[in-house]
C-alpha cells in the first residue's frame, strides 16, 4: 500500500528557520538546522535502502505559494497572498510504500521525533493512504432521492 506522509509549518517557522523569531516560533541556530537535515536525511537514507521510499519532499516557505481558482467564467484568478504568519500549511511529504499501516506510523512517529530547538511549535505528522483505485471502490454511484 502507497501512503503519503506530510509535515506542516508555517510562515513563522520558517522565518525562525532563518534565525528571525517570533511569538510562535523561537530563532534556529545554525546547529539546529544541521540537526533537523542530518536526522531528516537519515531517515530518508533508511526508507531508500529498505525499498519504501517512492518519493519526498520539503516544500518552500508559504509566502512563495500561489493559489489558482476560476472566476464565473471560467478565467483563471491567481492570488499570491497575504498568508497569516501563524497558519500551518504542508512543508514537506514523503510518499512511501509499506507493508502496513502500522509500518508507516511507525515512520511517522520517527519523523514526529525530529529534534528542534525549545519552544518550536509540534505539528502531528499525518499520514494519509493513497488511493490507487481510480475511485473504482467508490461503488456505483446511486441517486438517493429514487433509491
Amino acid at each position: 500500500m502507497k501512503y503519503l506522509v506530510m509535515v506542516q509549518g508555517s510562515q513563522a517557522d520558517y522565518d525562525a528557520m532563518k534565525g528571525e523569531a517570533s511569538p510562535q516560533s523561537p530563532a534556529w541556530s545554525e546547529q539546529d538546522l544541521r540537526a533537523m537535515f542530518a536526522y531528516m536525511n537519515s531517515i530518508n537514507d533508511d526508507l531508500a535502502e529498505s525499498g519504501e521510499w517512492i518519493d519526498g519532499q520539503g516544500l518552500v516557505e508559504p509566502s512563495r505559494t500561489r493559489f489558482v481558482t476560476a472566476d464565473s467564467e471560467g478565467r483563471p484568478v491567481v492570488q499570491d497572498g497575504p498568508y497569516d504568519p501563524a497558519q500551518a500549511v504542508l512543508a514537506g511529504y514523503w510518499v512511501l510504500e509499506c507493508t502496513s499501516l502500522d509500518r508507516v506510523t511507525e515512520i511517522a512517529a520517527r519523523v514526529a521525533q525530529c529534534p528542534q530547538p525549545p519552544g518550536a511549535p509540534e505539528y502531528p505528522v499525518v499520514i494519509r493512504p493513497i488511493d490507487e483505485s481510480g475511485g473504482s471502490d467508490l461503488g456505483p454511484a446511486t441517486d438517493t432521492a429514487t433509491g
